[in-house]
């Protein structure tokens, strides 16, 4: 998500020929997928996509909606074929939006039943799944794999989750979902914990784990490709497909 969370960072504003070169990189890297961006933000990060999309590369290219019918429009129009679909589930998020929990299951439904209809593959990104109350979480997340999502995204929006927190929050889920559908574990680097976090995700059944180069992003930044994947290699013998030779490379 360098091209996506990660151009959040404070200062960070990447024109397309730069987004399409990090790209490049990532795929040359081995990354396997690239949250490429968010095309409702601007003209210009959808005209980025285009051409990421069309740049001819091994990664699969992944863009990013709200659960709203417009967002997936823009997913569409950009030429992706793969999309996360945000929502909030938190009770303080839903409150700041002013939102009920009936509102927001009925959106989520809308939102990836359309985008599943229109042909897309969707992974349901569940904001602050670390503050959110467990039983209405579980709910969500079912509601949104019944709406036709493939995939689902345990998020740490503000970076509290211990290492502790983050295996067991992963750990419910995998319960919850099966052993064969793919959890994403996506956090973020407030209190220093997001490799820790990252692996304890991944030792309690999460898929994917969702980073950034260098771990940037926005505060304190993302958890960091580079970090996660050779911690998992060298301390857990748990192996990527990222050409760790290649980190730090030009």
């Amino acid at each position: 998500t360098t091209l996506r969370d990660g151009e959040q960072a404070v200062g960070v504003a990447l024109g397309t020929d730069d987004k399409v070169a990090i790209a490049r990189g990532l795929d040359a890297l081995g990354v396997d997928r690239i949250e490429a961006g968010f095309p409702r933000v601007s003209p210009e990060d959808a005209e980025a996509m285009r051409q990421i999309v069309s740049a001819g590369l091994a990664a699969e290219i992944w863009g990013f909606a709200r659960a709203l019918r417009v967002d997936v429009d823009a997913v569409l129009e950009v030429g992706v074929r793969a999309t996360v679909i945000e929502s909030p589930v938190s009770d303080r998020k839903l409150s700041a939006y002013g939102m009920s929990r009936d509102a927001l299951c009925q959106r989520v439904v809308e939102a990836i039943s359309y985008a599943v209809a229109s042909g897309l593959k969707v992974c349901f990104f569940a904001v602050d799944s670390t503050r959110a109350d467990s039983v209405f979480l579980e709910e969500v997340i079912h509601k949104a794999v019944d709406a036709g999502a493939g995939e689902i995204a345990i998020v740490d929006t503000i970076g509290v989750a211990s290492p502790e927190a983050a295996a067991l929050i992963v750990g419910r889920a995998r319960t919850w979902l099966g052993p064969e559908l793919p959890i994403h574990w996506h956090g973020h680097n407030d209190f220093g914990l997001a490799t820790a976090a990252a692996i304890a995700s991944v030792r309690a059944g999460a898929t994917w784990v969702q980073g950034t180069v260098n771990g940037m992003g926005e505060r304190a930044g993302n958890a960091s490709l580079g970090e996660v994947a050779m911690a998992l290699a060298a301390l857990y013998g748990i192996s990527t497909n990222l050409r760790l030779e290649r980190r730090g490379r030009g």
